[in-house]
């Protein structure tokens, strides 16, 4: 009888074979450990493991370090200094994807106007982290193009803050009404919610006087920052906001970091992330996947990608076509179509709070793992063709 240690061992081996190969199509490897969990969804053997408490644990912990790393990579700064362009851009292809999306969702799925709001807000981020890369290595990461897609990416951070505190209040509100239970009420959630920003605002303020804290080695400020991811953890736990909790630990804890240890200290986290709680995420999500309703709506799942592509390709022509000509807009819309976000975060937050169903959140899921196989190709075959042809404006 496999046990969770035999089970967790074969789950690095399929995700590290298998991630070796979908790389090589510029594909997040990560995503091998979401196959993995969908295969197994088909007939789970392992229900025992996969279901416990142990198992579910080391998975949140997973989904907990995602959101701290999102947050420690925001630079409030950068947001503050981009232009109008930049912010109208932002703006107007992410609302105009998630106008699509809500009256998408509500009358095709069936659900109130809120939660598809805030689950087509969630699919409409962008995973800019997935084309770095490829900006890289054409060498147009600094012209407007590539300028105008990592910008993109970094502003909808502060759409991804507004859907994750909408999500957890919704989560929380709803929980309070149906517990009826003394130990939980909305005034709990609202001054937990209140410390964790109280918390963050402080964190910023102490951490950017200078010599406050002196960390005589890597470790001890390594073990500060999970001090401060665990305590954040222990307070958003009350008000049932513990991805938030994460996400403002990220935010906080940044300026702690002298300058000169920043990257050995984001490589550091990034490595016990992805090197071990992240895969556990990604297969923990895959389980959830309902795939004989994706096998048995496989039209829906091309009109949900057609859709959703059209959309973001047409919203960022409309906005991007002076700054950027034709073709450098139409880029802009291709690269933007890229899902690797907190998207998944929230979506399976919704699902296991019981506001959306298996359907939905199978739709939206494996819509963006087809998205961030193709994405990553038909962005570098069109960037290595027109640029070739000086048809990207630097």
């Amino acid at each position: 009888m496999i046990n969770i240690l035999l089970f967790i061992s074969l789950a690095f081996l399929f995700t590290f074979l298998v991630g070796n190969l979908i790389e090589r199509i510029k594909a997040p490897w990560i995503f091998a450990a979401l196959i993995f969990g969908g295969l197994i969804a088909l007939h789970n053997p392992f229900v025992e493991i996969t279901t416990s408490r142990t198992f579910e644990f080391l998975a949140k912990l997973g989904m907990y370090f995602l959101l701290f790393i999102i947050g420690f990579e925001i630079n409030l700064r950068e947001i503050r200094k981009q232009g109008g362009f930049l912010m109208k851009a932002t703006f107007f292809i992410i609302l105009s994807e998630a106008l699509v999306g809500t009256i998408f969702i509500h009358f095709v799925f069936g659900y109130e106007w809120l939660v598809s709001l805030l689950a087509a807000l969630s699919f409409a981020t962008v995973g800019e982290a997935i084309l770095v890369p490829i900006l890289d290595s054409f060498k147009i990461t600094n012209t407007k193009l590539g300028r105008a897609i990592i910008s993109i990416g970094t502003l909808d951070d502060i759409i991804e803050i507004i859907v994750l505190v909408a999500v957890v209040a919704l989560i929380g509100s709803s929980g309070a009404s149906s517990a009826n239970t003394a130990n939980f009420s909305i005034t709990q959630i609202f001054i937990s919610l209140f410390v964790l920003f109280a918390f963050t605002i402080g964190l910023r303020k102490f951490g950017e006087r200078e010599n406050k804290f002196k960390f005589s080695s890597i470790e001890k400020l390594f073990l500060f920052l999970l001090f401060v991811l665990f305590l954040f953890l222990g307070v958003g736990e009350l008000a049932d906001s513990a991805p938030l909790a994460a996400f403002l630990a990220g935010i906080g804890t940044k300026t702690f970091v002298p300058r000169k240890r920043l990257a050995l200290i984001e490589s550091e986290i990034r490595t016990i992330s992805y090197g071990f709680f992240a895969p556990l995420f990604f297969v923990w999500a895959g389980t959830s996947l309902n795939l004989p309703y994706l096998l048995a709506s496989p039209l829906l799942l091309v009109f949900v990608i057609v859709l959703v592509t059209a959309v973001k390709l047409g919203a960022s022509f409309l906005v991007g076509r002076k700054e950027l000509g034709d073709r450098g807009a139409f880029l802009l819309g291709i690269g933007l179509s890229a899902r690797f976000s907190t998207s998944l975060v929230v979506i399976k937050l919704l699902l296991d709070a019981g506001l959306i169903r298996t359907d939905l959140y199978s739709i939206i899921l494996a819509s963006s793992v087809v998205l961030s196989f193709v994405i990553p190709l038909a962005f570098s075959a069109l960037v290595s063709k027109y640029y070739a042809n000086r048809a990207v404006e630097g």
